[in-house]
């Protein structure tokens, strides 16, 4: 019995929706046009000769790009050369520095476009008072070591993932160098540059 009304009420619902389709129908004055309405209240689209004249269509003679780094990004960007005499060299995008002092450690991230040489893109040191609450002595292979992943973070999160580090031979062998290359690692800063594409 149950059955027989759910299979009842669902007849009536079935047939007042059809009642309601035949009335709309009905309103319309030719059905050959038409043989599907689609009842909305979205506007009809725009024809292909508005959508052409449009501004929007029309290309800007002025080019401003959002993205600097992209020709690099992409191994694409020119790296200064000529400099096979200089050390360290100057063929590369972006550059590690380590620099220690009696008290402090400092490394920083330099760009390889001439222009900005002289400043540092990303850099961190103990004399910074959020690094230096966190150690103990300054100057130390630990000092070293931390600078090293406080440098990691801070390039991942300015978008810098690969950069060079080369340091004097003789520097290179002490333990603190070594510390701070392996942090740098550690960290997901990769030591080398994508070989450039030339085209």
């Amino acid at each position: 019995m149950a059955l027989l009304g759910h299979i009842g009420r669902n007849v009536s619902v079935f047939v007042g929706r059809v009642r309601t389709r035949v009335a709309c129908v009905k309103n319309f004055k030719d059905l050959s046009i038409q043989p599907d309405v689609r009842l909305s209240s979205i506007a009809a689209p725009a024809s292909a000769s508005a959508v052409l004249d449009n501004d929007n269509e029309v290309v800007s003679e002025k080019f401003i790009n959002r993205n600097p780094r992209n020709l690099e990004l992409l191994a694409l960007a020119v790296k200064d050369r000529g400099w096979r005499t200089v050390w360290p060299s100057r063929q590369h995008w972006h550059r590690v520095v380590l620099s220690r002092s009696q008290k402090h450690v400092t490394a920083q991230v330099l760009s390889g476009d001439p222009a900005s040489l002289s400043r540092p893109v990303v850099s961190a040191s103990t004399q910074e008072w959020a690094v230096k609450k966190h150690l103990g002595p300054t100057c130390g292979v630990s000092a070293c070591e931390n600078i090293g992943r406080v440098l990691a973070q801070r390039c991942l999160e300015a978008g810098i993932r690969h950069a060079t580090f080369r340091a004097i031979p003789w520097e290179f062998r002490s333990q603190s160098v070594q510390k701070f290359r392996d942090a740098l690692k550690e960290g997901g800063l990769i030591l080398s540059e994508p070989r450039r594409i030339y085209k």
